[in-house]
Parts: structure tokens; C-alpha cells; sequence
């Protein structure tokens, strides 16, 4: 199966309709499925007073509020028009959060046809009715979240109208960059039982090999920030991955895909050739007469494995030669 990789361009456009742009290019270069960003309107979704992270103000400073930092960051109707015809162009989906129901109603008009619900946005209860009311695709992120307020979560937005069977669920850790000893991978393994969904993850850490091991674990969907370069000012941009690294992820994910195979063990077809070379076959230890028994003194094990196997030499034990043989000669009945 392949996994669904969504390259998050978030706000990593500082404001700017053409590094926006570019982020979509450089998505679209590293083999990534979708690229998403973020849409809201700022008066609708945060207070004048509201405090920033402590990654907020470590990567942008005490000068501004989150408010005045988010609303740079804004993009209008006509930018997402023109993201939306980038990505045609460049043939990749595009794909955006909405944080407030004007900008789903935006995004739905435009033809989004798949929800991402935000691990902040867990326990709006008004926002989660109203974006799943129309039945469409649902990724659900879990950052903060524990299995009681994921299972109410669930439960909105099956009773709005969007079936178990069209939610993937996210494990994620609301920490940028996410520490090594924070990621708890095996939760998503929880949630997939828990809940009986697709699930899989959104991705805070540094590098990208917890998304390797994802996958490897199961994950349909990964979610990972990018941008075009992390010394960029900004919220987001130190916790991204840079497009070659983006592009070393999405390569080793679609290698691991390879390697996870239908789980049926059998010898592999680029095998085959080496089972003569590598296994066994009785053999002489020294010369054999015509006659004589075949015993553990006169019988060895070595390769190639062109004669008989030696999971026959209980059976063959005992039995006369019937001809001579040579020390080293494969031994044949």
C-alpha cells in the first residue's frame, strides 16, 4: 500500500505568495503526494492576548503577539487560487487546514475535497461538526490529546455526518522539534487498535527517520514541515526539513514501501540463483568403494547445493554405494 506523504508547507511562506510557490515546486520535486498549508482568518481564531509557544518565542522573539505574528501570515482567497493552479501545474494535490469555518467554506468552494483537522482543533467541538458535516475524507491529528478526548473527537465527527471508514488518525507530539524520548511511536499502533482506523503520523521531530520507522510500522499517511531553508525568520522553519532532506525521506519511505512486501515468506525471485551456490550437498570426505556403507566417517556436508540435500542424510546413513566415488564427489543413490 502506498502511504500518503504530505509535505507541510504551513506557514513556512512567511506571508509571501512566491515563496509559497516555491514551496510547492520544491514538494512537488521531492516526490511528495500533497502539499499542504494552513488557512484561517487571525481575528477569528486568536485573541489579541493570547501568549506565544515557547518555540514561538524562542524562533521569533518577545517583540510581537502570537496574534501580530500569526497575521502575517495569512493567505487570501486569490493566493489559495493561485497555490491551488500551481499545484496542477506542478502535479501534485493541494491540500489545506482550515482553523475557523469561514476558511472551510473557502476551501470547499475552491474544491478541496479532504479535511485535515489540526491536533489544536481536537477539542473544538463547533469546528469539528462543521467541517465534517459534509461526509469528505478526514485526517485527524492527536497531538496533546489522550484516548478519551480522541474517542470524543471521533465521536463528533461521525454524528456530523463523516463515516469511521473515511478518518485516518495521526499520532503526533505537539513539541517543535518533538524530542526522541517524546515521540512514543508505538501510540499509533494504540490507535489503530483502539479505534479501528488508518492511522498514521505527523511528524515534529528533527531528521526523518521516525517517519521511516512509521511506515514501517503501518502508517498510511505522513506528515512532515518542510521549507526551503530553516534559517529562515518564523515560526516553524527550524523544526522543518530542508527540500533534500524532504526529498531523502520520501525516497526512503517508497524504499521501505518495497521492502515491506505481502509478508508471505518464500525465496525471493533475485534469490533463486544463490540457493546452489549457498547451500549443501552430501559429498565424499574420502574415497568411497562400491559397496561400502555410507557412514558419518565417510559422508560430509559442503556446497554447492546441486546434489542431495543434507536434510536427506538420516536417510541415506546405512545405504550402500553403488558405485565409487571420489573424495569430495557429490553422493548419489
Amino acid at each position: 500500500m502506498k502511504t500518503l506523504i504530505i509535505a507541510e508547507a504551513g506557514v513556512n511562506h512567511n506571508g509571501s505568495l512566491e515563496m509559497a510557490r516555491q514551496l510547492v515546486a520544491s514538494a512537488a520535486a521531492a516526490g511528495a503526494d500533497v502539499v499542504k498549508f494552513q488557512s484561517f482568518v487571525t481575528s477569528k481564531i486568536i485573541s489579541r492576548e493570547a501568549p506565544k509557544a515557547e518555540y514561538q518565542r524562542g524562533t521569533t522573539g518577545d517583540d510581537e503577539s502570537q496574534y501580530e505574528m500569526v497575521r502575517k501570515l495569512e493567505l487570501s482567497r486569490s493566493d489559495h487560487e493561485a497555490l491551488i493552479e500551481e499545484c496542477r501545474s506542478h502535479g501534485i494535490a493541494f491540500l489545506s487546514t482550515a482553523f475557523d469555518t469561514d476558511s472551510f467554506d473557502m476551501l470547499v468552494e475552491l474544491g478541496v475535497d479532504q479535511v485535515k483537522i489540526p491536533s489544536g482543533e481536537l477539542t473544538n467541538l463547533p469546528l469539528l461538526r462543521y467541517v465534517t458535516r459534509l461526509g469528505k475524507p478526514v485526517i485527524l491529528s492527536t497531538g496533546m490529546a489522550g484516548l478519551g478526548e480522541i474517542e470524543a473527537a471521533m465521536d463528533i465527527i461521525e454524528r456530523a455526518g463523516t463515516p469511521r471508514n473515511r478518518i485516518v488518525v495521526l499520532h503526533c507530539t505537539t513539541e517543535y522539534p518533538t524530542p526522541m524520548e517524546d515521540v512514543n511511536l508505538r501510540a499509533m499502533l494504540s490507535l489503530r487498535q483502539a479505534f479501528g482506523v488508518e492511522v498514521g503520523y505527523s511528524d515534529h521531530t528533527r531528521g526523518i527517520e521516525v517517519s521511516i520507522a512509521a511506515v514501517a510500522l503501518g502508517a498510511t499517511v505522513i506528515e512532515k514541515h518542510f521549507t526551503l531553508d530553516r534559517n529562515l525568520p518564523g515560526p516553524d522553519h527550524q523544526a522543518s526539513l530542508e527540500p533534500h532532506e524532504l526529498k531523502a525521506m520520501v525516497d526512503a519511505i517508497r524504499n521501505i514501501e518495497r521492502a515491506l512486501g505481502d509478508g508471505i515468506k518464500r525465496p525471493s525471485p533475485s534469490e533463486q540463483k544463490n540457493r546452489p551456490i549457498a547451500r549443501k550437498s552430501l559429498v565424499a570426505s574420502r574415497s568411497i568403494q562400491a559397496g561400502e556403507l555410507f557412514s558419518a566417517d565417510n559422508l560430509a556436508t559442503k556446497r554447492p547445493g546441486t546434489g542431495i540435500s543434507p536434510m536427506r542424510w538420516d536417510e541415506i546413513i546405512g545405504r550402500p554405494a553403488l558405485r565409487d566415488f571420489a573424495a569430495d564427489e557429490l553422493i548419489d543413490i
